[in-house]
């Protein structure tokens, strides 16, 4: 049986002999112990616990889960599941795979509407293997895209359907203030759709958050640029909108839509703006030309002889920004190694963002506007794990008033009490919430005003079994999509695989942190 890193952690720090037992753990836990990361108290332990609505889930893929808790939760909380992969929604089509990024938004008649991601390319996995359903697709043979949940004030499911098709690689995105969803591919690639035409992708769409939508008219918008996308966050106070991208020499990008470069006032935009273009530029420490080979804190990335040198940016550290323009944002050419694992081409968006002296962040993922602020991850950054090359993941916080960036939270080595960070959600109270996509046991965890950690949610689905494989696949899958209701009572967050969409409530103010 595979033992995760905080299981491992468990067991070695159980004597005092497991510490001190080899040189390298003993500096590891050394470090541990000078307080790299503040554990906070939270809303208290964590109980694995049914969802309301249990009875409800005797005929899933996943058999009878009735008697199965999905989620463990502090005291006070409760949840219910919402859309189950394989579930029949209310358009005739099924829920599709690979749940990922999601926001909400004010419905009619006190509803909400959730627009969520599915993380789906040109195949389905061996198993749960529903795809996005549906005409007016953007390539046919893409099977990625949007479902949109209209959800009561009961929380429960009022109906549900497919609101994007035929797009590729649906990662995360970004809600904007005027009512939509920004879906970003993450993706830098090409389809060949079913007239034999040429499909390029890597761009962001825009998906009416509307309970009468039906599939909305896929449109590139090809002007916020085509790379792989992660997730995007709109600044309301001027219509700036901040863009993530998943790659290990990836950059930090900011779009200034046409229409707000006219003069159009960020209160004002509306549905269609987008389209008509704008200009992207990619975010620079000032002063410092080569900067994009130190942000990661971590020698081995982007690559081994190009990285970052450990403990070289602290937390706290504070740097001046400046936006330089990307003069080509829709670059022609396909690059079929273009991965996590390479840099970038001159030619791509990062690499002419680079020429100018961009910073590189390992990895950037979760976007998300809150406390007047932009936070943005980079979910493999940091110092290397004791049991990785790669680290555990930084939390960057930038500051459009200022114009400066700052280190807000690097993971120990450990992972003990974060373990690479994905999407990110600036909660009503000012706490960060972080979904993780790590290796071993899943949390959300929390991360105050004053930068401490604490485990908010476990994902426990399976995490009982006897059988390791259906622990691994399950209890040990990621966190995505994390979105408060416009009331900001009730937090949704999806489990990846197999796709499951929750809704939890309680009584989010009695954090003693």
């Amino acid at each position: 049986m595979q033992v995760s890193r905080r299981r491992f952690l468990t067991l070695a720090g159980a004597t005092t002999a497991s510490v001190t037992m080899v040189a390298p753990l003993e500096a590891f836990y050394a470090r541990v112990a000078n307080g790299e990361v503040s554990r906070g108290v939270g809303f208290g332990p964590l109980r694995p616990k049914l969802p309301a609505n249990a009875a409800e889930l005797t005929n899933t893929i996943l058999g009878d889960l009735s008697r199965e808790p999905l989620l463990a939760l502090p005291p006070g909380f409760n949840y219910r599941t919402l859309s189950i992969t394989g579930q029949t929604m209310s358009d005739g089509s099924k829920v599709p795979a690979g749940h990922d990024g999601m926001a909400a938004f004010p419905g009619p008649n006190n509803t909400i509407l959730l627009v969520r991601n599915h993380e789906l390319s040109t195949s389905l996995p061996a198993t749960y293997n529903y795809p996005v359903s549906g005409t007016n697709r953007y390539s046919t043979t893409s099977l990625g895209g949007t479902t949109t949940l209209v959800v009561g004030r009961n929380r429960e499911l009022v109906k549900d359907f497919v609101s994007l098709a035929g797009t590729r690689t649906n990662c995360a995105g970004g809600g904007t203030p005027w009512g939509s969803w920004i879906s970003c591919e993450e993706t830098f690639s090409t389809t060949i759709s079913a007239n034999n035409a040429i499909v390029k992708h890597g761009y962001n769409f825009e998906v009416y958050a509307n309970a009468n939508s039906g599939i909305v008219n896929p449109i590139p918008l090809k002007d916020m640029g085509r790379f792989s996308h992660e997730a995007i966050a709109v600044d309301p106070k001027t219509g700036y909108i901040y863009e993530t991208e998943d790659r290990g020499d990836s950059c930090i990008y900011r779009f200034v839509p046409r229409v707000v470069e006219e003069g159009k006032k960020a209160k004002q935009l509306q549905l269609g703006d987008l389209q008509k273009g704008g200009t992207l530029y990619a975010l620079k420490i000032k002063g410092a030309e080569n900067f994009a080979l130190i942000t990661t804190n971590n020698p081995n990335l982007p690559v081994p002889g190009k990285g970052g040198q450990p403990g070289r940016i602290k937390v706290g550290q504070e740097f001046e920004v400046e936006w330089i323009k990307v003069d080509n944002p829709d670059p022609d050419f396909t690059d079929s190694n273009d991965t996590a694992n390479s840099l970038g081409k001159p030619e791509s968006v990062r690499g002419q963002a680079q020429a100018k002296g961009a910073a590189i962040f390992f990895r950037g993922e979760g976007a998300f506007y809150g406390n007047n602020k932009i936070y943005f991850v980079a979910t493999q950054a940091g110092t290397p794990a004791f049991d990785n090359a790669r680290g555990n993941g930084q939390v960057w916080e930038y500051n459009p008033r200022k114009e400066t960036l700052k280190l807000l939270v690097e993971a120990s080595s450990a992972g003990d009490l974060l373990d690479e960070p994905d999407n990110v959600v600036v909660t009503p109270f000012g706490d960060l919430i972080l979904c993780e996509d790590g290796g071993g046991e899943q949390y959300l965890v929390g991360v105050t005003q004053k930068g401490k950690l604490y485990h908010f949610a476990k994902n426990v689905l399976f995490a009982n079994s006897t059988d390791a494989a259906i622990k691994d696949q399950f209890a040990d899958n990621e966190f995505a999509g994390a979105c408060f209701s416009p009331s900001g009572k009730t937090l949704f967050v999806n489990i990846q695989t197999p796709g499951i969409t929750f809704a939890i409530w309680g009584p989010w103010t009695s954090n003693p942190d």
